[in-house]
């Protein structure tokens, strides 16, 4: 037999309690917790050029899986960096990133793409750390 100790008038945690205490737990759990299916990610392009980014100005919405498609279609060597944004981003690929996971690194005709989840609101700065003075700059944005 099961007996409760508790006081008359007072509940206890065999009172139901319990459960709405658990159900509370389970709802306060990030949905990052939950497995992501990258396969459903928004793809969103970029093409770098000579001296540019196309589009130059990206916005993404906190808490959803992207898919970033950079190509270059230039003849030179070209870098993404948005090293604050990647910061602030749940990187599900980081081995695309250089070694510093501040930018993607695109020889010619090369293309990666990058899953992430934008995590923080705000504007970011991306350039093209060798390019940026011929106005190889953009800006991204989360909501």
């Amino acid at each position: 037999m099961l007996r409760c100790n508790a006081k008359p008038g007072r509940r206890s945690l065999g009172d139901g309690w319990g459960l709405i205490l658990f159900a509370v737990a389970i709802a306060a759990v990030p949905s990052a917790a939950v497995a992501t299916d990258w396969a459903k990610a928004k793809q969103v392009t970029v093409v770098t050029t000579e001296s540019k980014f196309t589009p130059n100005k990206l916005t993404f919405r906190r808490g959803i899986p992207y898919r970033l498609h950079v190509e270059n279609r230039g003849k030179e060597l070209h870098e993404f960096n948005a090293v604050d944004f990647f910061k602030s981003a749940k990187i599900n690929n980081p081995t695309v990133l250089n070694a510093d996971k501040t930018e993607l690194v695109l020889h010619p005709k090369e293309a990666k793409d990058l899953y992430f989840i934008p995590k923080q609101a705000g504007h970011f700065r991306l350039y093209c750390p060798d390019h940026d003075w011929a106005g190889m700059t953009g800006e991204i944005t989360v909501e």
